[in-house]
């Protein structure tokens, strides 16, 4: 997570605008400005929009770069997950525009949860959301003990 301090924490509700605009929680602004970011990379991740800072981004790409476009696997998820990407940048009241279509694609109407996940923020809408939250609430001790067994 390039080591730089700052992580993004915590859930958020907010609304999209009737065009298109979402304000970024101001905890999430904070920790963009630690960064010295101004602009995310937005991509369709996990029935969600995944924004990673610009950073962050090149970083993922580093490690993305190093896989072989040989495996068949890797050329569909390159497809996929960079077709959809799409910088935006907060304006002046620290809001970012979501296109219509990145919009649709991940089910966004006008209610939707911000989750900061340390080095990016996902946003879901909200019933999705709250169905994930509902379905996982049950394997949730199940998946601490994976990670301890891990080592976390």
């Amino acid at each position: 997570m390039g080591g730089r301090g700052e992580v993004f924490r915590g859930r958020f509700e907010h609304v999209i605008d009737e065009k298109g605009r979402l304000s970024v929680p101001s905890k999430f602004r904070e920790v963009l400005s630690a960064q010295n970011e101004n602009e995310l990379i937005l991509t369709d991740f996990d029935s969600c929009l995944a924004a990673y800072p610009k950073g962050e981004w090149r970083e993922l790409e580093e490690k993305i770069r190093k896989l072989s476009p040989l495996q068949k696997e890797v050329r569909n998820f390159l497809r996929l997950f960079y077709s959809s990407a799409t910088e935006v940048s907060l304006d002046s009241q620290g809001r970012i525009l979501i296109p219509p279509q990145m919009r649709e694609r991940a089910g966004l109407g006008r209610e939707v949860v911000l989750l900061g996940l340390l080095n990016k923020i996902e946003i879901w809408s909200k019933k999705s959301w709250e169905e994930f939250e509902a379905h996982s609430a049950g394997t949730f001790e199940e998946i601490v003990s994976k990670l301890v067994e891990l080592g976390i």
